[in-house]
This record gives C-alpha cells, sequence and structure tokens, in this order.
C-alpha cells in the first residue's frame, strides 16, 4: 500500500551499478530501509541530493510488514537548508547530529513525536545564531525519545565525579531549550560533551567511538 510521510535521511548506500539503499527515519514507520533505481546515473539529473545525511524529506512510500527493503513512489524536499551547509560550526554540528542518530535511533515506538522532533531540532539548527552548545542541548533533549532522559545532574554523573562550576553549566543544560543561552567556557564544553556521550554509551549496546567528536571539538574550541 502506498502512505504519506514525513522522513529524515541518515545514511545510504551504493547499490548496483547506479542504485542505492537509503535509511530514512519515517514519522509512519520509524527506520526503514529502500531502495532507489538509477539514482546515480547520468540521467538521474541530481535526484540522489535528496538522499544526502539529514535530507528532511515529504514521501509518498509502499509499505509491506515484515519486508526487508521498501521502495520510494514521490519525494521532495521538506525543507531546504538555508545556512548549514555554508557554516563551518553547523556543517560540524550536522555530522555529529547525524552520527548520533545513526548509533542511537533503532527502535521504531513513539516514531511519529521523533521525526518531528528531529526535523524541528535540524531546522532550529537551520535558523539559529548561537549554535555553541546546540549539540549538548541535542543529546539532552534526544535522550527523552530514547527513553532515559535524566531529570537531574545526578542521573547522568551516577556517581562521576565533576567540578561544581561544571556540575552547575550540566544542571543549566538540562533545563536549556536551544535558544536558551547557557554561558560556558570551552573546556567545559568539551567537558560537557565528554560527560554526555558517556551517559549514552550507558544506555545504548554497542554505541561505540564516536569519529565526528575530534572534528566537533576543533571547530567549536
Amino acid at each position: 500500500m502506498l502512505y504519506k510521510t514525513k522522513g529524515v535521511v541518515f545514511r545510504f548506500t551504493r547499490y548496483g551499478e547506479s542504485s542505492i539503499i537509503v535509511n530514512i527515519f519515517t514519522a509512519q514507520f520509524g527506520l526503514q530501509g529502500y531502495i532507489v533505481k538509477g539514482v546515480r546515473s547520468k540521467s538521474a539529473k541530481g535526484r540522489i541530493a535528496l538522499f544526502q545525511p539529514l535530507t528532511l524529506l515529504d514521501l509518498v512510500v509502499y509499505h509491506k510488514t515484515n519486508a526487508n527493503l521498501m521502495h520510494i513512489r514521490e519525494a521532495k524536499c521538506l525543507y531546504l537548508y538555508q545556512t548549514i551547509s555554508g557554516d563551518m560550526r553547523k556543517t560540524t554540528i550536522a555530522l555529529f547530529i547525524n552520527e548520533i542518530l545513526t548509533k542511537a535511533v533503532k527502535e521504531q515506538s513513539h516514531a511519529s513525536d521523533l521525526c518531528d522532533f528531529i526535523i524541528s531540532s535540524l531546522i532550529e539548527l537551520d535558523k539559529s545564531e548561537q549554535v555553541e552548545n546546540f549539540h549538548l542541548v541535542f543529546l539532552i533533549q534526544l535522550s527523552r525519545w530514547l527513553g532515559f532522559q535524566p531529570q537531574n545532574t545526578n542521573e547522568v554523573l551516577e556517581g562521576r565525579p565533576l567540578d561544581r562550576d561544571d556540575e552547575t553549566a550540566l544542571s543549566a543544560l538540562l533545563a536549556a531549550d536551544f535558544g536558551t543561552p547557557v554561558r560556558i567556557t570551552n573546556q567545559q564544553r568539551r567537558t560537557l560533551l565528554d560527560v554526555l556521550i558517556f551517559f549514552y554509551a550507558r544506555h545504548i549496546d554497542g554505541f561505540g567511538h564516536l569519529k565526528s567528536v575530534a572534528v566537533l571539538r576543533e571547530i567549536l574550541q
């Protein structure tokens, strides 16, 4: 059957001579794999741009329960980013967010709400001017939809020692939205990123190493 849904591209891999398999987190069905034929051919006229990581899409898809790969009937851009590709800070944060999503988002529960959160967060990143703490707030807010949102600093730290000023900064971030100004130093930002990544690793099996962290630290220093 055909269904309309919104979606966020997580990643794609090449398939055959001109096709791809693209993983998209959809509002209707959660994380799904779709085969898109001919998109890498010379006649595709740049259609592969629609399936770059974190592209926001309006979709019409075929869906069959228990099928491994689905097909896309129609795909069009839901929101065209205006600043992310031209701002190194935002590009790096988007790279980090993409890696977090591909590692952390596995379940299909709350798919519609989680998809809305991811879409609204990425649009907020594109529109925001102050983004130094964006990745930290994103990690905290995403944890709500993954089922382990912390209510206080103790739930994040679980006995891990932290400087008093750093813990005060963490407490402020736990209560913050993306637009909330939270004044923290670059060193605190690095420390709290490590703390939150460790927090994620405790809750997500096979979370592993994040390749984008080194770049993030370099750009947001």
